[in-house]
């Protein structure tokens, strides 16, 4: 019996293979709900805040590979450097996410994506977000600046929008959500955060799913189960469409994740890391 690989279309892995880069990218665990461009009556200037952790620092390197099904796809890279200006006298760090796809891949689905967003190191908040995506022939580039103390966003074409005190990015979901205390976690609890994307505030759901030892190219690890909430307007279908696992220490790192789609599945793996602030919860 001869076997044939079956490809979906062009235009229909654009989709979800760009769904899936993202999610990496801004890896916040979550799914979008229906987004608002106000976020509820809120004081017109806000007390900066601090968050206390000790989920990630300078240095960081996390590095990931893409698969559709058994074939590479794409990489991405996620870095973490303290920058050498101050914000309103706060300090900063700079992080930057880098996903592509592989050159054999290219004919498929060209990726290459840069997102940037310059951090409050005390509040684990934006101040500044640069993305610039080219995926499949489709570009978009955003500059958003953040005025946390009087809450609202400013975008590249100098459009003003309200949001609440402490909102995130695409990229500092990913790190904010890495400073949750999920030591008490119960599953099927839900956790939620603010997020501005694309000119609107979105509540960011993750459902906590218990815990699983996953392998992968980088080792063994003990690891906490996220999916999203499902709910109206959401990116998946399903809780079990998206799944990801996450270091089950003090970095949260996330280790794998796995998305459902028409024909086969879509993967993110972690390959290697460096500069943890944390002992890794690995398994020899």
């Amino acid at each position: 019996m001869a076997w044939t690989l079956v490809l979906p279309s062009k235009n229909w892995i654009m989709k979800k293979l760009g769904t899936l880069l993202s999610v990496l990218l801004l890896l916040n665990l979550g799914s979008f709900a229906n987004g608002q461009d106000t976020y509820g009556e809120e004081p017109e200037t806000y007390e900066l805040r601090e968050v206390k952790h000790s989920a990630f620092g300078p240095g960081e390197k996390l590095d990931y590979k893409l698969a559709y099904g058994f074939i590479s796809a794409g990489e991405a890279t996620l870095t973490v450097e303290k920058s050498d200006k101050q914000i309103n006298g706060r300090d900063i760090l700079h992080m930057v996410g880098i996903g592509r796809s592989i050159s054999a891949f290219d004919w498929v689905f060209k990726v290459r994506d840069r997102y940037e967003t310059y951090m409050d190191e005390e509040g684990v908040f934006p101040w500044l977000f640069v993305r610039r995506i080219n995926e499949g022939g489709y570009s978009k580039e955003q500059d958003y600046k953040f005025f946390q103390n009087t809450g609202k966003v400013v975008n590249e074409d100098q459009e003003e929008y309200r949001v609440p005190h402490g909102v995130q990015d695409m990229l500092s979901a990913f790190y904010f959500a890495r400073t949750m205390d999920f030591s008490n976690a119960k599953k099927g609890q839900i956790f939620e955060f603010p997020a501005f994307l694309d000119e609107e505030v979105y509540p960011v759901r993750m459902k906590y799913m218990g815990t699983k030892k996953i392998k992968v190219d980088a080792g063994k690890f003990d690891c906490m189960v996220f999916s999203p909430a499902v709910q109206e307007g959401r990116i998946f279908e399903s809780d079990d469409d998206l799944t990801v696992y996450i270091t089950n220490d003090g970095n949260k790192i996330p280790v794998l994740a796995k998305a459902k789609v028409l024909v086969g599945s879509l993967r993110m793996e972690l390959t290697s890391y460096k500069n943890l602030a944390n002992p890794v919860a690995k398994i020899n």
